[in-house]
């Protein structure tokens, strides 16, 4: 079968179209920005690339047209496929119906995390021998790809199926299903990690989103389980409206049942039910890690791995790329790369470079609101919240709608904006001094900010 599919750089359609191919059909796709990394990862498997919509793609006559949700009425491929009748379907209907079908699917969800725990869980079921299949936003490092299908033979398949691991997204499909992507996985295993407002370009409130998470504990069946963050009211909101799952708490506190952790988020003891299940030391800091791994545990659990077993696997993590990622150091300052983009990921990844560098190095934060919910300035106002721990914070302004000087007034002269990125690299590199840590975060390529950053300190005076 040869299926095209419309936005295929994305990370979810770029997995998908991995999976596609390695299940045998033939693969072709377009973009607006065809380029690395993905691009180089789909055309070593062997998939052509059209860069833009051009509406004479429909002359490649594919038995199936694939919808990425970045593609809108308007597009002018779109509207050729709509004008001529020809077939065409969602990712996720499409992963659900040729891929996760007869699957024990594992689901992870929240509003920050997905990445980061889908890449744990799936680690800890490799490491058990489970061979998942996984479809993750982002490469995690232990395997190098962002998509496999993992073990499909009859061999020794468990009556629910095989395992496949999915980041979970609560945006909408496509432009002809609002729904949520997540309510395609058909989940035996949800993993609700936490829920906060985001996407304010398609959600009006948080209630909005509570709304699609409880449509996804909805699709759970009775024999499933919901792995859910004991410390989220929103999640507890959502569960009130209705559940048919067993539940299963993690981050509890005291001896109440459910998985809490009792240590330092670098080294430390599961504990489920107040019982020491096993414990786990990687490299990885930050509470919000921490939380992530219980998350992991707590999910694994339910495919049958054993919990010390579990925690065993964690610590060979070898984490996700762009996830405090060491991009390089020179003449004493540190240059890192981190995906987070929401008030609160940030200001839990401050708090993990925090831990991990001590008290006596300076932290400058460089960051983009690049996301739809902060260029539409709906969070602006936490900003100052989520940077008051770092010493400077330098914000590219660029394509806002809001003033990013007067929403970044608390923090006084140590908030510094600009609104083009090579202005930018300039203050940054002009305030760094030797022993700072220079955290760069965006959930884009933010303009290759960190290698001109690494350029401009290894040549100035």
């Amino acid at each position: 079968m040869h299926i095209h599919i419309l936005g295929i750089c994305g990370t979810f359609m770029g997995g998908v179209a991995a999976l596609a191919r390695e299940t045998g059909h033939r693969v072709t796709g377009c973009d607006a920005g065809v380029y690395p990394p993905m691009s180089d990862q789909l055309r070593a498997l062997g998939i052509d690339l059209i860069e833009g919509y051009t509406p004479d793609q429909i002359e490649l006559k594919p038995d199936l047209f694939v919808i990425g949700n970045v593609v809108s009425r308007g597009n002018p491929l779109m509207e050729a496929i709509l004008d001529a009748g020809l077939p065409y379907t969602s990712g996720p209907q499409w992963l659900s119906e040729n891929v996760l079908h007869g699957r024990h699917v594992l689901a992870v969800a929240g509003t920050h995390g997905k990445t980061t725990t889908t890449s744990m869980l799936t680690w800890i079921l490799e490491h058990a021998g489970l061979k998942p299949g996984f479809l993750v936003g982002g490469v995690p490092q232990n395997f190098g790809v962002s998509a496999r299908l993992g073990r499909t033979d009859d061999a020794h398949r468990p009556a629910t199926g095989h395992p496949f691991v999915i980041e979970a997204d609560e945006y909408d499909t496509a432009f002809f299903d609002k729904r949520s992507k997540f309510v395609h996985y058909q989940a035996r295993t949800a993993v609700l990690n936490n829920l906060e407002f985001d996407h304010a370009d398609i959600f009006a409130d948080l209630a909005a989103i509570e709304t699609q998470f409880h449509h996804l504990v909805r699709t759970v069946p009775g024999s499933g389980r919901l792995v859910v963050n004991a410390r989220e009211e929103s999640l507890q909101r959502v569960l009130d409206r209705g559940c048919w799952s067993e539940v299963v708490r993690f981050g509890v506190r005291g001896d109440v049942p459910g998985f809490r952790a009792r240590g330092e988020p670098h080294a430390f003891d599961v504990l489920k039910a107040a019982v020491l299940v096993g414990r786990v030391e990687w490299p990885l800091m930050g509470e919000h890690n921490q939380m992530n791994a219980l998350a992991a545990i707590a999910a694994a659990e339910h495919v049958g791995v054993p919990l010390q077993l579990a925690c065993e696997a964690l610590g060979q993590f070898a984490n996700v790329k762009r996830r405090l990622e060491l991009r390089g150091e020179v003449n004493g300052v540190t240059v890192y790369d981190d995906f987070a983009h929401h008030p609160t990921a940030i200001r839990t990844t401050v708090d993990g470079l925090r831990r991990r560098v001590g008290p006596d190095h300076r932290i400058l934060a460089v960051f983009e609101p690049r996301s739809n919910t902060m260029k539409l300035g709906a969070m602006k106002a936490l900003l100052p919240w989520s940077l008051e721990e770092v010493d400077m914070a330098f914000c590219h302004s660029g394509g806002l709608g809001w003033d990013a000087v007067e929403a970044l007034s608390p923090l006084g002269d140590r908030a510094v904006v600009a609104d083009g990125i090579d202005a930018l690299v300039s203050k940054v590199v002009n305030a760094a001094k030797p022993g700072d840590q220079i955290l760069c975060m965006s959930n884009g390529g933010f303009g290759g900010i960190h290698d001109k950053l690494l350029k401009r300190l290894a040549n100035r005076p």
